[in-house]
Order: C-alpha cells, then sequence, then structure tokens
C-alpha cells in the first residue's frame, strides 16, 4: 500500500463535499482528483523535479509529456 497522509480538515471537507457532489465515495474522488490535477499542473515541471525515475511508464504526469 502506498504512504497516505493525513489530509487537513479543510481538504477532507472539500474532498467530502466532491465526493457528494460526484455521488462517490471519498477514496474514488480522490482519485478522480489526482486524475484532472494532470491537466492543471505543468507536467514538464513535475518530470524535472521527479525524485523517483522508476516509475516513469505509470505515472500520469509522465504520459502528458
Amino acid at each position: 500500500m502506498a504512504y497516505t497522509p493525513e489530509l487537513s480538515q479543510q481538504s477532507s471537507s472539500a474532498l467530502r463535499r466532491i465526493a457528494w457532489a460526484l455521488e462517490i465515495p471519498m477514496t474514488k474522488a480522490m482519485e478522480r482528483v489526482f486524475d484532472h490535477i494532470s491537466i492543471i499542473v505543468d507536467s514538464k515541471k513535475i518530470c524535472l523535479k521527479c525524485q523517483d525515475k522508476t516509475k516513469c511508464n505509470t505515472c500520469l504526469f509522465h504520459k502528458q509529456n
């Protein structure tokens, strides 16, 4: 299992509301947020700063480049 940091109260609350709006569990809502963040964040910048080049073939940011 991957490391999962605790969310702040504000982030948890926001995620809960996203999940309610999408009518899906919070875990699935979080996955959707990560799927969409690759559209917003500069993928080239992510790849440039990446410290684990062993996962490029499965990385959602690498796929955007």
